[in-house]
């Protein structure tokens, strides 16, 4: 009788097993619902839909991106985490916002550690950018603005407890001065209250950040790589003016907790395919952007390194959001 009841336990498990196989073959068999928990417009949110346009061409089945803002990206997050975990629901988002918000939120909806990295799909330095009627014209004297008027500038980011806002909070921290922050539910709306000049500073991508300082519409003032971009060489990197300052701004996509590795891997391995084409990162570098395209493993190192990194960002600083 034990024997028996062994045997049905081992068949059992190796039915189930087998199911992981079967179901990565079979995916995906519905649309795929890609969520970017930003605004609509920009840069970030233009590489979610080419993220989603590539998936679709690789399988022929519809993917509808959707824009979830609010929260610093976790009401996007969230979504994605309460999501059924068969791989048809997924996040495209800033690592930082899976980096840090455990850090700096006291209470979440979710666990940001349970969501399954699938891949890191690019890079880009930020722009430090004002607009035309702010007081400097290079970062060495905006330094010297806000020191002689504390409280009096502010900066904007893509949110609360984003890569950017962490960007502002660092360079104020390293620089020596105090502005004040001014979170918004994503960089485009950000970018039209500084073109508007609602708005005195932004960190924000080079992307979208480009038409606007090419029109001459807003004035860059530093790249947050540790070397000039090749894209603005005339704009000094900011650690020329603050030595050792350099923050950079990379999107991951992750799948909820529990999906099987057979379709992490299959999803990863497309995105790569698709993110790698010639063309396509030809284009993204044009703007900036560099096409990542990591395996699952690699992704999750990357998650890894950057919640240790910025943790300790966050707690040096103190950085808490009720």
């Amino acid at each position: 009788m034990k024997t028996v009841r062994c045997l049905g336990v081992v068949l059992a498990w190796v039915f189930v097993a087998g199911l992981a196989p079967a179901a990565a073959q079979d995916f995906p068999s519905r649309p795929i619902t890609l969520v970017f928990p930003g605004a609509a417009g920009g840069e970030p949110d233009r590489i979610a839909r080419l993220v989603g346009e590539k998936l679709r061409e690789k399988w022929g089945q519809p993917v509808v991106n959707e824009n979830r803002p609010g929260a610093g990206g976790n009401i996007g997050a969230e979504f994605v985490a309460k999501a059924p975990a068969d791989g048809h629901t997924l996040l495209f988002t800033g690592v930082g916002t899976l980096a840090i918000s455990k850090a700096i939120y006291p209470k979440l909806g979710y666990d940001p550690d349970t969501l399954v990295p699938v891949s890191t799909v690019v890079a880009t330095p930020l722009v430090i950018v004002a607009h035309n009627d702010v007081p400097a014209r290079t970062l060495a004297e905006l330094i010297a603005y806000a020191n002689a008027n504390p409280d009096k500038l502010n900066f904007g980011s893509a949110g609360n407890g984003t890569t950017t806002h962490l960007a502002g909070e660092l360079f104020e921290s390293m620089a020596k001065v105090k502005m004040v922050h001014v979170p918004y539910k994503g960089l485009a709306p950000a970018l039209t209250d500084l073109v508007g000049k609602r708005l005195e500073l932004l960190f924000m991508d080079i992307g979208s950040a480009l038409p606007q300082i090419r029109a001459g519409k807003v004035r860059a003032l530093a790249v947050t790589s540790a070397e000039r971009s090749p894209l603005l060489p005339e704009v000094p990197a900011a650690a020329e003016a603050v030595p050792g300052y350099a923050a950079s701004f990379a999107f991951t996509v992750v799948a909820p907790a529990g999906t099987p590795p057979a379709i992490v891997e299959r999803l990863s391995s497309t995105i790569a395919e698709g993110m790698k084409q010639p063309a396509v990162a030809k284009s993204l570098l044009e703007n900036g952007t560099v096409v990542v395209g990591s395996t699952p493993a690699q992704a999750a190192a990357t998650l890894s390194q950057e919640r240790e990194r910025m943790g300790a960002i966050v707690r040096a600083l103190g950085i808490k959001i009720e």
